[in-house]
């Protein structure tokens, strides 16, 4: 997604409002939920792929509390997919990231709403309900946790950094993905899998991990917060090859370790 300044028209204060408003009120919905989580719950692209009525019930309301407001807003919600609109507003929901996690009883699930105006990133929310943590960003203005600035680490040796990443869901992918894990763990000083993709990014942005990075994301509902929340923190986002980050390719690190991992992460994908 390419990084511009959006329109000065849309008052991205009070997109902020509602996204972090209809965040948090889905966050409240799936801890109630937590109960009665497996009362439905199916699989997706494998065996290993959940879904639950937590998702769908998150997303739905968040598509409400969206289009009672806006109206003319287009949508891409991971559950229900693609909604036209005509303002130039859209709205990226992943309504639980971190299904796995949430149905286990980890507190490490979020709720995730970006926001892009003239196919910019403009606003970003990531809630976890479970910690109570609202991670949001605006764009150029700075990111912050629970109303409080936030900032990357200023982590400048890669031997002592701390990495998140994350696995694919389809086995002969993992493989791969193992293999180059084998080869950045002795590199740093250790790895982390949170299994958000949002989380990981705020994660960065408040310092908690030095970097993330992960190949073959679902789309961009997994990163359109958690992305924009980082690189206004201060990490220098890109893919793993050193390109545009995409939900195929994203890595987010400190600026002090952002070349290092990248020429690691390039040598052991050759």
């Amino acid at each position: 997604m390419t990084a511009v300044s959006p329109s000065s028209e849309v008052d991205l204060d009070a997109l902020l409002r509602l996204a972090s408003d209809a965040a948090r009120e889905a966050g409240v919905l799936l801890r109630a939920m937590q109960l009665e989580v497996h009362s439905s719950v199916e699989t997706k692209s494998s065996r290993t792929d959940m879904v639950s009525d937590g998702d769908r019930s998150s997303e739905r309301l968040i598509v409400e509390r969206i289009l009672a407001a806006r109206p003319d807003d287009a949508i891409l919600g991971e559950e229900t997919g693609e909604r036209a609109g005509t303002s130039g507003v859209r709205w990226a929901i992943d309504p639980l990231d971190g299904t796995t996690n949430y149905l286990y009883g980890n507190p490490f699930y979020a709720v995730s709403i970006g926001v892009e105006v003239n196919g910019a990133p403009a606003v970003g929310v990531v809630f976890a309900p479970a910690l109570d943590e609202l991670f949001t960003a605006i764009v150029g203005r700075g990111a912050q946790l629970n109303g409080r600035p936030i900032h990357v680490s200023d982590k400048s040796e890669l031997a002592t950094a701390l990495v998140d990443t994350g696995f694919d869901y389809a086995a002969e992918k993992r493989e791969l993905q193992g293999r180059v894990v084998a080869q950045v763990v002795h590199r740093v000083r250790d790895i982390r899998r949170l299994g958000a993709a949002s989380l990981d990014l705020c994660w960065v942005a408040a310092g908690r991990a030095d970097a993330y990075y992960e190949r073959g994301l679902g789309g961009w509902w997994d990163i359109a917060a958690g992305e924009l929340v980082a690189r206004e923190a201060g990490a220098i986002t890109s893919s793993t090859e050193g390109g545009p980050h995409s939900p195929a390719s994203m890595l987010a690190a400190a600026p002090g370790i952002h070349a290092a991992l990248l020429e690691l992460l390039r040598d052991a994908s050759a």
